[in-house]
């Protein structure tokens, strides 16, 4: 595997300049494992190394990218079925990251069950969150950080984060103490709002915290003004949220249906999803991204972000620039 994020300073994440922090893990899958759906791909697309990157606090390996899950709190079987799909294709495409949150209705338990039907628990990274006051919160903050081990049919969480900053000061000590006992190996915080950063960035500056998860993307670059670098500062992993802006701002809505420039090759995407997700994960200080996904056929496009080169700084910018011309 090859590290290269030694020698990157804070000027070099600033300008987000070439994608530092990347392992090549030389992983391959089958190809009907990686094209189920019989795309007309070539068998040396599948043969792309897989890129992963670091958590800094222990160097453990994260594919760049992984699930979403704000939309799986779904009530029938009939809507779990392609969710279960989902949850058996992530790690045969080589991916292992499936965020969810306690706010996201019934996420949680259709993620336990599916993946204790699958039996994969461990070939998956599984990160949640939870937060007190606010909708759809918890008021007991013990019994909330419990009841997650229940939801998600497992006895290690691999990431609890608090969630949107509620309830940090009585969150973090009792995560702290969960992870002491190994029921947490990671922790962290986590936002999707511009107006938290000023109180997330104060909280990374004074608390020991293992990830921080915050949005980024073509059309929200704010947090590589300031809390990109702050994490790279603090050694802390990164993971992405609304990459493609969320519906109400989706970056496809700029994009549409224009044809894919022939520069995208030059970085081995494919599509619009692509060229957006591997723009985001090749700055240095992403550790990773979890797009929201309910299909396979969403599942193979995204995971393929995962495969082969990424932008470098020039690259960088003119995808940039492509889309601020729109």
């Amino acid at each position: 595997m090859i590290d290269a994020t030694s020698g990157w300073n804070r000027r070099d994440i600033l300008r987000a300049g070439v994608a530092a922090g990347v392992g090549l893990t030389l992983g391959r899958v089958p190809l009907h494992a990686l094209y189920p759906l019989g795309h007309a791909r070539s068998h040396a697309r599948s043969q792309l190394p897989l890129i992963t990157k670091p958590i800094p606090a222990t160097g453990e390996p994260l594919p760049v990218v992984g699930v979403g899950t704000n939309r799986f709190g779904i009530q029938t079987e009939e809507e779990a079925r392609p969710l279960r799909e989902v949850l058996s294709m992530l790690p045969e495409l080589g991916g292992s990251v499936v965020d969810t949150a306690r706010v996201y209705g019934s996420s949680e338990e259709v993620i336990g069950r599916a993946v204790e039907e699958l039996g994969n628990r461990d070939r998956l990274f599984i990160a949640t969150k939870y937060r007190t006051g606010g909708a759809g919160a918890g008021a007991d903050s013990r019994a909330g950080l419990e009841q997650a081990f229940t939801r998600l049919r497992t006895d290690t969480i691999d990431l609890m984060m608090v969630h949107d900053l509620g309830g940090t000061r009585e969150l973090l000590p009792l995560m702290r103490e969960l992870k002491q006992a190994g029921r947490f190996r990671y922790i962290g915080m986590s936002t999707s709002s511009d107006s938290q950063y000023e109180e997330l960035a104060a909280v990374m500056r004074n608390e020991p915290l293992d990830v921080i998860e915050i949005d980024y993307s073509l059309g929200n670059r704010n947090a590589a003004e300031a809390m990109l670098p702050l994490a790279h500062d603090r050694g802390m992993a990164v993971l992405v949220n609304v990459p493609f802006g969320g519906r109400s701002a989706s970056v496809f809505q700029d994009l549409g249906n224009r044809p894919l420039p022939d520069w995208a090759a030059e970085f081995d995407a494919e599509s619009w999803a692509q060229v957006v997700l591997k723009w985001i994960v090749s700055h240095p200080a992403v550790t990773a991204t979890i797009p929201g996904t309910r299909s396979v056929e969403h599942l193979v496009d995204n995971m393929a972000a995962a495969r082969g080169r990424l932008p470098d700084a020039a690259m960088r910018r003119r995808i940039e620039q492509y889309h601020e011309a729109l």
